[in-house]
């Protein structure tokens, strides 16, 4: 059976999303050390100046290392209503912003303790709504080297190749202004594309996941 690990992920990438589609079984890390400064807590949208990140804040952890699924959430800085309106302001015009803000709002209403269940209530729903069905497994202990392992491969500014990712250019709402911006939150080609958002994700596996063991 071909297996991926992945980190949990806010709103991740679309690269990550591809992940979830071409692979049979997906084991989500929960016993790693956090790291800073990834899309643990962090995502990419395209505002009407760019590029715009979204960053989740938390509390500083007790000890110097803490394991992801230990990770609170901090309500500094009113960053729930400071997303959603980044989301609104960015992605209002979109074709099917309209369509799916009522599934998004609550999560910028509603408290979450942990970043972890945070990161995994928002990718139920948008798996939900994209249609897609991967067979999710949490990891009970951490392992440093896995087959099919992107758990720190899919990060920002990350310049390692992947050769089954290959991002498919599609409509995006200030995409006449900026050209294509690839790779962004996962919302973005919601947002955008809606019900296509599948098709997209399968134009953008370069070839067929390899073959491997379970992670």
């Amino acid at each position: 059976m071909a297996a991926v690990c992945l980190s949990s992920a806010y709103l991740a990438p679309v690269q990550y999303y591809t992940k979830l589609l071409s692979y049979e079984t997906v084991y989500l890390e929960t016993a790693e050390n956090y790291l800073k400064q990834t899309y643990r807590n962090r995502c990419l949208i395209a505002g009407a100046n760019g590029i715009q990140a979204l960053t989740v804040p938390v509390e500083k952890p007790l000890t110097e290392k803490c394991l992801i699924r230990d990770i609170r959430i901090s309500d500094h800085g009113h960053w729930r209503h400071l997303h959603w309106q980044a989301l609104v302001s960015a992605y209002g015009l979109s074709p099917f912003f309209e369509y799916y803000q009522d599934d998004f709002a609550p999560f910028y209403a509603r408290k979450f303790d942990f970043l972890f269940d945070f990161n995994e209530a928002l990718r139920q729903l948008i798996c939900e709504l994209a249609d897609l069905r991967p067979d999710i497994r949490f990891t009970s202990h951490y392992e440093p080297a896995l087959p099919n392992d992107f758990r720190e491969s899919i990060r920002p500014k990350h310049t390692d190749a992947d050769r089954s990712f290959l991002p498919k250019p599609y409509y995006q709402v200030f995409g006449e202004k900026h050209g294509f911006l690839p790779n962004l939150s996962i919302v973005d080609l919601l947002f955008n594309m809606g019900t296509e958002t599948i098709i997209v994700l399968q134009q953008s596996v370069l070839h067929d996941a390899p073959k491997s063991e379970n992670c």
